[in-house]
């Protein structure tokens, strides 16, 4: 009988203390390690002969303390919150803290992704850009078309409704020369036809007139601005044949409009970036509320805000 009892009290402290001693003796490497690099790097700050070899026993009242802190147990004897799950994340929390003490680098500009192109080609679209700017060049007064980014605001536009005339009665007879305003669209060809045959014709021009014996197949955009404003010149005068039921005018027509458009245009539409186009007409944008401006005598200037400004209310 007392061979039975002490059989069953050897296996009820084996069974309560040996996954206690594990754990007690994992966190007392660990903490141990820490302590030495601790030690060494004060033995190399200290000479040899004031260095004094501290005691063992440290070591483990430093162990068992910090194990008997953060380590919990329950009735039964049995583990709660042990001192491996603290230790973890103390490490993880130095991690952090050095991690926030190290220089953040300089954040790059948000980039503005209305700059993608969803009609024009890469060629199509240094034409376009470059024959805007000629119809709305910088100025002291402000930037131009280049920098408002209209040629994005053009490609966006002819990649949907109006470009592909879908709201335009498209079915003759047309009258382009006789019909007025008010009779509508009076072609056959949509605007993006229309633009694809305005570019090409420029290309051609370009290459007509500039070609050189260093340079073959010259584009539009490599020529310079007065060249450029020359064939531009002629196609609103009609000297140029674009098809032969639309003439060139009708095209210069087209981009000089849609160019103001997205000068002045909300930015959301991928023109007017910066909403700079607005500040050199001192237009306010899309201001929530007027009503102490309107009470002053005086002119009133104020920044100019786009549509998404609504949500700052």
């Amino acid at each position: 009988m007392e061979k039975i009892i002490l059989l069953l009290l050897l296996t009820t402290f084996v069974n309560v203390f040996f996954p206690i001693s594990i754990i007690f003796t994992i966190y007392s490497i660990g903490n141990t390690l820490k302590y030495r690099e601790g030690v060494a790097v004060i033995k190399r700050r200290t000479s040899m002969s004031e260095e004094k070899q501290l005691p063992k026993e440290n070591d483990n009242h430093l162990a068992r303390r910090n194990f008997l802190k953060s380590a919990g147990f329950t009735i039964g004897g049995i583990a709660v919150g042990g001192g491996i799950v603290g230790a973890l994340m103390n490490n993880k929390e130095e991690e952090k803290t050095k991690q926030s003490d190290q220089p953040k680098a300089h954040s790059e500009p948000t980039p503005n992704f209305n700059q993608a192109l969803m009609y024009f080609t890469p060629e199509q679209f240094k034409v376009i850009e470059a024959a805007s700017e000629v119809i709305f060049p910088k100025t002291d007064i402000g930037p131009g078309a280049k920098e408002l980014l209209v040629a994005y605001f053009i490609d966006h536009q002819l990649a949907g409704n109006w470009g592909s005339s879908a709201k335009e009665y498209m079915t003759g007879p047309f009258y382009p020369t006789k019909a007025v305003p008010e009779q509508g669209y009076q072609y056959h060809l949509t605007r993006c036809e229309i633009f694809d045959l305005g570019i090409e014709l420029m290309n051609k021009e370009a290459s007509k007139r500039y070609n050189t014996a260093d340079k073959k197949n010259i584009r539009y955009h490599e020529l310079t601005e007065d060249q450029q404003a020359t064939i531009l010149k002629d196609m609103e005068e009609n000297k140029l044949t674009l098809s032969s039921s639309i003439p060139a005018g009708m095209f210069f027509s087209l981009l000089r409009q849609v160019t103001i458009e997205g000068a002045y245009a909300d930015p959301m539409y991928g023109g007017n970036k910066d909403m700079a186009g607005w500040s050199m007409k001192n237009f306010p944008g899309h201001q929530m509320n007027l009503k102490e401006a309107i009470m002053k005598d005086e002119l009133v200037r104020m920044a100019p805000k786009s549509l998404n400004s609504q949500h700052n209310h």
